[in-house]
């Protein structure tokens, strides 16, 4: 052991640790609104997203078929939907420069804001949610929350490596407030509410 590992082990072993329990936050309910799904699709729109239905489907297969109709390259990381690239054949996120339709599930979203929650379990390459051209996103309608509160209280983000909010498309506006979608990332993101199977 070198002097400095000494001196940092010395500091770590020394260093005082308080058992201090960290602060309440509260979920600010008193504004929550008394329908999620319909709260969800309004902000997601505002966004540049869009719903498929408020109503959940049955047949997902069936729901998202129309979308990839004209799609060269699907990368899907659920099973719910087969992709014509495999997520585990290509790891590295260069093989997904050419994908024109990303799938894959949410691990919920919050009303108040329109966003879905990924995390690096949901996308299984994180680059798949900026790389695809167009993301779908299938989302079980029970994991809506009613706004960034409770979505900070779920677990994915202290158990989780990666977890990132996608609202939207990605957007940007110039000094004149033309607002152009996809213009760094993905083009459309549309979210099909749809229960695990």
């Amino acid at each position: 052991m070198n002097s400095r590992e000494m001196i940092l082990a010395a500091v770590r072993a020394n260093a005082p640790k308080p058992e201090r329990p960290l602060p309440a936050v509260p979920t600010f309910d008193d504004n929550a609104p008394a329908d999620l799904i319909e709260a969800f699709e309004h902000m997601l729109t505002r966004m540049g997203g869009r719903l498929l239905s408020r109503d959940p489907v049955r047949d997902v297969q069936a729901a998202v078929q129309p979308l990839l109709a004209h799609s060269r390259v699907v990368c899907s990381a659920t099973p719910e939907i087969a992709g014509s690239l495999d997520l585990s054949a290509a790891p590295a996120a260069r093989m997904l420069a050419d994908v024109d339709h990303g799938v894959l599930r949410a691990s919920c979203g919050i009303a108040e804001t329109g966003s879905v929650l990924l995390t690096d379990r949901d996308l299984k390459v994180n680059a798949l949610a900026y790389l695809a051209q167009h993301l779908i996103v299938l989302l079980d309608p029970a994991e809506i929350v009613a706004n960034i509160h409770h979505a900070y209280a779920r677990p994915e983000f202290r158990q989780m490596p990666y977890a990132v909010l996608h609202s939207g498309p990605s957007a940007t506006a110039d000094i004149e407030g033309v607002l152009i979608l996809g213009a760094q990332g993905v083009r459309s993101l549309t979210v099909v509410l749809a229960r695990p199977s």
